[in-house]
């Protein structure tokens, strides 16, 4: 479910405002589900790399799916290592021993969020989306207020 939150929040919002929603996430999840650190590690790298490769490919949904894939399912699984290793004494580990599991993870996550945003941008309502969320929307209703009024007054 946090692959899928990250990607939408990353398609939605862009790369700053999915890293803080991932942030959030992940302090809410240790916090109430007792999850080691890695709850961040695995998220914000993901939910960052979604938007910034979301932007660079103008707006392609599989961007955002491989941003994600390749930051949480690689380079939040790598960084996993030194964390679980400093913080909670898990010498035992290899560096790469978090990545088939947050690979799995990820390319689940990521199908759901690719089949919806993929469904949203079909339907035409992706972008209206985004743009209400950019608070957008509201220039063009003011703008059409001011058109309005310069109409009426002639």
């Amino acid at each position: 479910m946090a692959h899928l939150i990250n990607i939408t929040a990353a398609v939605f919002l862009g790369p700053l405002d999915a890293f803080l929603i991932a942030l959030m996430i992940g302090i809410i999840r240790m916090i109430t589900m007792g999850i080691p650190p890695l709850a961040l590690t695995g998220a914000v790298f993901g939910a960052t790399l979604s938007g910034i490769l979301y932007k660079l490919s103008k707006g392609k949904i599989w961007a955002a799916v491989i941003g994600e894939i390749i930051g949480t399912g690689i380079i939040g699984a790598i960084v996993s290592y030194p964390v679980m290793a400093i913080l909670w004494g898990r010498n035992d580990l290899t560096w790469f021993f978090y990545v088939p599991s947050f690979i799995c993870g990820t390319l689940i996550g990521g199908s759901i969020a690719f089949v919806f945003l993929y469904q949203l941008q079909r339907a035409g309502v992706l972008k209206d989306i985004q743009r209400k969320l950019r608070g957008e929307e509201a220039e063009c209703v003011k703008q059409g207020e001011r058109v309005q009024e310069t109409t009426e007054s002639l």
